[in-house]
């Protein structure tokens, strides 16, 4: 078999079940994909109407669009069940962490990057957001190696160009060391955008802009980032009411909530999603869905930091769009991204009433991780099955025993708990193979990582 080259035609034939989001659970023959994207569909027991190089028989395999992880943070894989946050909420947690975080380094942010990517590939992700907003005068590439780091391993990417400019001093909630004037932050930002933003169609990365949070960044900021990024056509993203001390600030500082603050910086428009969104009124998650914008369920870091719960039914009631994402490798802990299907639908059921229970499914979930992440980001041709689609494919195996006996297969892959995928596509190209890394060493660099993070550690 060929597993080096998008130009090869490839035949994944008679998948167990498919996950279509369009359709749901689909029986058919599978998929050829050439050229980096889906060709053809084919009906179980035909033939491809075109020719093929090769062929692989996935019967006992279940097929789903490559998973798409809309935010995250690759840098705290370095930070992991780190020692001096365990057991705090946001504020205090982020509090702890802010100085170890100060003294990251380019290669820390390569390295952590390369395995929170690995780890992604692994659990079937192919398309992932990375958040990345700690800035410090050893930090002035840190995109640049991340951009590096992830063709390495193979995995879209969107990087988006984080920012703190409030610091301790002004009022804000991180230390001074690690906030950066306006100046540069937007200089950086356009600089990023003109040499490694891909605006084409299946580009394996592009470049958004992310001023952190309501408490971390000033209005100023907020309010020239957007202007930014509409100069540029460029998305914009950030943290937003992921929990009640951020809607306690945004009052104290700002005289507003942080809806209403988003509003007057500009921010509430279709090129915009934010990361969480649990502490909504109707009237504001009304207003999120008049205004197209999207929001990240984080339920993890959530559920971890005791943050809440994020109104996933009545979000998309109001036409918000949705999807799923991991969140910090500091707050998840992880970066497993069947995993998180599986927690966005077990926290949306524990909000229902009983009788409720049926109106969110397996389904749903794989819904939100799949079309949702693409509609969030503007990127109808990934999170799809349809041919002219990425050909971005995750393929599982239920041989395990925590499978066994189970009667819906994609049921039974977000219920009983699938962690790893057995093959993984991204762009046509295997990027996993029989549950391998195709590029890298993984245990070479798990070496790295760990003696990175130690380094990290014994600094702070």
């Amino acid at each position: 078999m060929k597993k080096d080259s998008s130009m090869a035609s490839r035949w994944l034939k008679d998948p167990l079940v498919s996950f279509d989001p369009e359709n749901g659970a689909v029986v058919d023959g599978g998929l050829v994909v050439a050229g980096g994207r889906i060709v053809e569909r084919v009906a179980r027991g035909a033939t491809p109407s075109r020719a093929f190089d090769d062929v692989l028989d996935v019967s006992d395999l279940v097929l789903l669009p490559g998973l798409i992880n809309t935010h995250h943070h690759f840098y705290q894989t370095l930070t992991r069940a780190y020692r001096r946050a365990l057991d705090k909420p946001l504020f205090p947690w982020l509090q702890s962490l802010y100085p170890t975080w100060a003294g990251l380094s380019e290669e820390m942010i390569a390295v952590s990057t390369e395995l929170a990517c690995s780890e992604l590939l692994l659990s079937g992700c192919t398309t992932s957001v990375d958040h990345h907003y700690v800035f410090s005068n050893a930090l002035a590439h840190a995109i640049d190696r991340q951009a590096e780091a992830a063709a390495k391993v193979g995995l879209r990417v969107v990087l988006t160009r984080g920012s703190m400019s409030l610091g301790e001093s002004a009022g804000g909630l991180p230390p001074d060391t690690v906030v950066q004037d306006i100046d540069t932050i937007l200089a950086d930002s356009e600089r990023l955008v003109q040499g490694l933003h891909d605006p084409a169609p299946h580009a394996m990365c592009q470049v958004a802009l992310a001023p952190c949070s309501p408490f971390s960044v000033t209005p100023e900021l907020m309010r020239d980032t957007a202007e930014l990024a509409a100069r540029h056509g460029v998305l914009l993203h950030t943290h937003l009411s992921e929990t009640e001390d951020e809607n306690e600030f945004c009052l104290a500082q700002f005289g507003r909530r942080p809806v209403d603050h988003m509003a007057d910086c500009h921010w509430l428009q279709d090129n915009v999603w934010f990361a969480h969104g649990i502490h909504f009124t109707d009237a504001e998650i009304e207003r999120l869905g008049a205004a197209g914008c999207g929001v990240s369920h984080c339920p993890s870091s959530n559920m971890l930091l005791s943050s809440g719960t994020c109104r996933v039914p009545e979000l998309r009631a109001a036409g918000v769009r949705v999807g799923i994402g991991l969140d910090g490798s500091a707050s998840n802990d992880g970066s497993n991204m069947i995993q998180e299907v599986r927690q966005a639908l077990l926290i949306q059921r524990l909000a229902l009433q009983p009788e409720d229970a049926g109106s969110i499914s397996h389904l749903d979930a794989l819904g939100w991780a799949t079309k949702g992440g693409a509609q969030l980001l503007n990127r109808p041709e990934l999170g799809s099955l349809a041919v002219g689609a990425a050909a971005d494919l995750a393929l599982f195996s239920l041989d395990e025993p925590r499978f066994n006996s189970s009667d819906e297969p994609l049921a039974a892959l977000v219920l009983c708990g699938a962690h790893k995928a057995r093959h993984v596509m991204v762009g046509g190209e295997w990027r996993v193979f029989d549950e391998q890394l195709i590029n890298g060493d993984i245990h070479e660099l798990m070496a790295n990582h760990r003696r990175l993070a130690e380094v990290l550690w014994a600094a702070a």
